[in-house]
């Protein structure tokens, strides 16, 4: 049994990144739309302005994780990225709500986003360098649990200053914050020793070269994550036209309703960890996604509030089992040297489910002409996911790894 454990302090210390990105997301998602109202009366086109971020990400991030991986510093590969990438991004945000005009305010969206999808992959990869192979899936719930802290900050805390001072507050409070997370990295977080190494020493330690079958499984994993993020995506964006038209619930009271998912992945993001390093990756999310179908499935003619939301409410559990498990087996199969590269893979199919997802329902509703074809559509959408999943062969880590017991030790580090 390997003696390897969690280090709690340390991967709490790391997610600070993670953290700083969901403030700045949750943010701009919740306040931006409203600037743009001021200068552009399409909705339309203030969606299309909203998916600048989603494009760039597409684009970008695969190749700044890729230029992380090849990176050699005395601060390491990753830093560089976060120590340049965050403060511009802070700058940009505390500028957003004082545009004056739609074209300074579309320069500083547009810089904001694109430095943003510079320094995502790299922090994001700051997790699989530091946490041992078989605790990823552990270390993944608790940054993502961070994450979620950082949105409820966001939205909370956001909130109560927009309601004293108006737009500036809020990004202000987001830049300060991303500030101060980015003095807890440079402070407390160091990458590891093969960070330093040369790439040919490093191929030495773990080759970079998969063979057919683990090809065939990356890119079935790749593509499971398109499938249950495109299901997810449409859920997440129309579930309050949803309620509104076919519950009649007012739109507040949709979105409080939809919160109640949100709530309960955060609450179950680490024991989901633990779930999937106990009974394997790939059969947690096997489990995760059957469970969103048999929740998702009865939603399709359902009509009472308290019902759907107590599927939600159970569904959120679910979802946990599936996000947190499939970034650790995307990252197994990359080797030390190219997990930036392979982060940036995972992304570019995430990102492309969301920009495809939106379009895609849309059409479908115009179609049907009614909003309750959405939970089929999701269960479609993770139906194909669990397809895919079936045939993964690789992602796992051998046998004889940490069990959840020694991630426990690691509370007492």
């Amino acid at each position: 049994m390997s003696k390897e454990k969690l280090n709690v302090k340390k991967t709490l210390l790391l997610s600070f990144g993670f953290f700083a990105s969901s403030i700045a997301w949750s943010v701009y998602n919740a306040y931006v739309p409203q600037l743009l109202e001021g200068f552009i009366s399409s909705t339309m086109l203030i969606g299309l302005v909203m998916t600048i971020d989603n494009v760039f990400g597409v684009i970008f991030q695969p190749v700044f994780g890729r230029m992380s991986d090849k990176t050699r510093t005395r601060f390491g590969r990753r830093m560089p990225f976060i120590f340049i990438g965050l403060p511009i991004c802070a700058a940009a945000f505390t500028l957003i709500p004082h545009m004056d005009n739609l074209w300074s305010l579309m320069a500083v969206l547009i810089i904001f986003t694109f430095v943003m999808s510079a320094w995502r992959s790299p922090v994001v990869a700051l997790m699989p360098d530091i946490t041992p192979g078989p605790l990823r899936s552990q270390a993944n719930g608790i940054v993502n649990l961070m994450g979620g802290v950082g949105s409820l900050v966001a939205f909370f805390t956001g909130g109560i200053l927009f309601n004293l001072g108006g737009f500036p507050l809020p990004f202000l409070m987001s830049a300060v914050m991303m500030m101060l997370a980015l003095v807890v990295l440079a402070v407390f977080v160091r990458e590891p020793k093969h960070a330093y190494e040369p790439e040919e020493e490093q191929k030495k330690i773990k080759g970079l070269k998969l063979d057919k079958d683990e090809k065939k499984s990356l890119l079935l994993i790749l593509f499971g994550v398109f499938f249950w993020f495109t299901g997810y995506n449409a859920v997440e964006t129309f579930f309050t036209l949803y309620a509104t038209n076919t519950l009649d619930m007012s739109p507040g009271d949709a979105t409080m309703t939809l919160s109640i998912f949100s709530l309960t992945f955060l609450g179950f993001a680490v024991p989901a960890g633990f779930i999937g390093a106990k009974i394997g990756r790939r059969r947690a999310i096997l489990i995760g996604l059957a469970g969103l179908v048999v929740l998702f499935f009865p939603m399709i003619v359902m009509t009472h509030v308290w019902m759907t939301r107590v599927c939600l409410f159970l569904g959120g559990f679910f979802w946990a089992m599936v996000n947190i498990n499939s970034l650790p087996m995307v990252v197994r199969l990359s080797g030390d040297a190219k997990v930036g590269t392979f982060i940036g893979y995972y992304y570019f199919f995430s990102f492309s489910s969301q920009i495809v997802s939106p379009i895609l329902f849309g059409w479908i509703r115009d179609v049907v002409g009614h909003y309750r074809v959405l939970f089929l559509y999701a269960c479609i959408a993770f139906a194909l996911a669990m397809v895919t999943l079936f045939f993964v062969r690789h992602g796992e880590e051998k046998p004889d790894q940490a069990n959840a017991s020694q991630v426990l030790e690691g509370l007492g580090d």
